[in-house]
């Protein structure tokens, strides 16, 4: 290591040589610099002085943008600054599918990730009596993506991502469900199922749930019709009831498939979308491949993430603090960062470029949230660290609110910004009455503004800090790194905290240290319930479980998770199918999309 050398690990200085780093550019200070001048363009005056603002909120690992950002920022290369996106709807019929097919190939050429709800798509076994022909259903269709997904990337240090949902009244929900029981089919694929507050219900009474599809040119026979709101649709629309199944069969099979392949996972769509600060003109049925941002049809994530650990000022010691000041000032100068990327990013699809310059969402979260704990010697698992990360995240959200309220007096509100409507939605009645007050009087830069991404590689660039909220894996792990062409190298690494706790001569383990596995399983899913009143996007969090957790339990954690109002639920127990995280998998299919070596940063 050289002097003054940001770098404290070899792996974080591959990292940034083999993704972020731009031709002629010495050290990570050199990208930074590229970064913050790339971004300041975008402001009308006082460029050099903003560029000079973004460049200290970068330095010593403070602020991660993205990885798209770093990547691609005043590089001068055809590549998008979002990592993910939510295509288009899909419509329901065969050249309608190929160019959305087409539309998805063009966002990962731009290096973005994609999600998509497939629910449009009618069942299998259909017949289209306009045609005469026989649907395949959506999964067939998935099929399609996946290889498109698996030419476009089959090289590189970036894999493509992309994430398909299913409504849990589509007919074809049992074959999404078991998809990925075969270990070889969906790699590049998450999968998750979109949960209803109506499914949930029939669950706990323990009664028939209707399969149905909106009728479309079929013929009504002698099934049942009922009016549904179907993904694509702005009101409710005739559905054929196909046929019906115990809710709790499905819920046990949904489950059953989470347990034994780590898939798929979990939507509450309704929590997401009664919380949506946009309800009152979208519906949300989709998220972009990690699952922090549920997005519309073109919609994009511009994701920046603040380090904890970097704001803990006497670390190991008595006086050991969050710095709450300092975290609320860079907290405001991310917010304009991440809102100026939205104006110098280039977009695949001008249908996206429209989606982003509308509403302007920006998803500003927090990463090194367990070694933040760990240098302030504080458990994981404890109520006072719950507290701690809540009032961090609290701090977060009130610093980013007041900005996007500052920058929408300096340079005007999203334009489809409506008062009464935002106000009204389930994440603005819980803002203090100053800031409320606010946005009535001034408007809103930015119709989202926070979530907590699982900025996994940009963690460990970072000299290994902890990822998102989740806690420390391990003391020291093998982590698996993809080579740019598409071998595998392993390195040694260790915990931020950790190599800190070494450097000052500490003994043993760390006070406070824990590692994921010997924390309950509940206690992942109350750091999640402690952060979310306080994101308006979503929270990306995967709770680690032992292999031979009893199924019961496992699935009492779905349960839980809904009841305390949570967006979505992943539980990774390892398996057959998967592995085990940090684990080398018996082959590279194994590998998911946005497992923990190439997720969508």
């Amino acid at each position: 290591m050289k002097m003054n050398d940001p770098f404290h690990t070899e792996l974080s200085r591959h990292i940034w040589a083999t993704r972020y780093r731009a031709p002629g550019e010495a050290d990570i200070r050199a990208s930074w610099q590229r970064v913050a001048h790339a971004v300041a363009a975008a402001e009308a005056q006082d460029r050099d002085a903003w560029a000079t603002r973004f460049y200290a909120l970068l330095d010593d690992f403070r602020f991660l943008p993205g990885g798209r950002i770093l990547a691609g920022a005043g590089t001068g290369h055809r590549v998008t600054l979002f990592n993910c996106f939510v295509m288009g709807d899909i419509a329901d019929d065969l050249e309608a599918i190929f160019e959305a097919l087409k539309e998805g190939a063009l966002t990962m050429q731009h290096g973005g990730g994609v999600g998509y709800d497939f629910s449009t798509l009618r069942p299998a076994g259909t017949v289209a009596q306009a045609s005469g022909t026989i649907a395949s259903g959506p999964v067939s269709f998935m099929h399609i993506w996946d290889a498109m997904c698996a030419t476009m990337l089959s090289t590189g240090a970036r894999r493509g991502a992309m994430m398909a949902t299913l409504r849990c009244d589509h007919p074809d929900i049992e074959a999404f469900v078991d998809a990925k029981r075969d270990p070889a089919l969906l790699r590049h694929f998450n999968l998750s199922v979109q949960v209803s507050d109506a499914f949930m219900d029939a669950v706990a009474r323990d009664v028939d749930w209707p399969l149905l599809f909106p009728l479309h040119d079929d013929t009504p026979g002698d099934e049942a019709v009922v009016e549904r709101r179907w993904s694509g649709t702005a009101a409710p629309v005739p559905c054929r009831i196909v046929r019906t199944v115990r809710a709790r069969a499905l819920w046990q099979r949904i489950l059953r498939a989470a347990y034994d392949t780590a898939e798929p996972g979990v939507l509450f769509v309704d929590t997401i979308n009664r919380d949506n600060t946009l309800a009152s003109i979208e519906h949300l049925s989709a998220t972009n491949p990690c699952g922090e941002i549920p997005l519309p049809p073109y919609g994009a994530c511009d994701l920046g993430s603040l380090n904890l650990a970097r704001f803990v000022t006497a670390p190991f010691e008595a006086g050991a603090q969050l710095d709450l000041a300092a975290l609320a000032e860079a907290a405001a100068l991310a917010v304009r960062f991440l809102d100026n990327v939205i104006d110098v990013s280039r977009y695949p699809l001008p249908a996206q470029a429209g989606e982003a310059q509308r509403k302007r969402r920006i998803g500003l979260g927090i990463t090194g949230l367990a070694d933040a704990l760990i240098l302030l010697g504080l458990r994981y698992d404890s109520e006072v660290a719950r507290a701690l990360a809540a009032r961090a995240m609290q701090t977060v959200r009130d610093a980013a609110v007041r900005t996007s309220v500052a920058l929408a007096q300096e340079k005007r509100p999203f334009p489809v910004f409506d008062r009464e409507a935002y106000l009204a939605s389930g994440f603005a009645t819980r803002l203090p009455h100053q800031l409320r007050d606010a946005i009535a009087a001034h408007g809103l830069r930015n119709s989202h503004l926070l979530a907590i991404a699982p900025a996994g590689t940009i963690s460990l660039l970072a000299d290994n800090c902890s990822s998102g909220i989740e806690p420390v894996f391990a003391a020291e792990a093998e982590r698996r790194v993809l080579q740019a062409d598409g071998s595998y190298r392993s390195h040694r690494v260790v915990d931020y905290a950790w190599q800190r706790w070494w450097a000052r001569g500490g003994a043993g383990a760390p006070p406070a240290f824990v590692e994921a596995r010997q924390l309950d399983p509940r206690a992942h899913l109350a750091m999640q319930a402690a952060l979310q009143p306080f994101v308006d996007n979503a929270i990306s969090k995967t709770i680690n479980v032992a292999a031979d957790i009893p199924f019961e339990r496992f699935a009492e954690l779905y349960r839980e998770a809904h009841a305390l109002a949570l967006k979505g639920c992943t539980v990774f127990r390892p398996n057959p199918v998967t592995g085990a995280i940090l684990s080398e998998p018996a082959a590279a299919e194994r590998v998911q999309c946005c497992g923990i070596e190439r997720e969508a940063d």
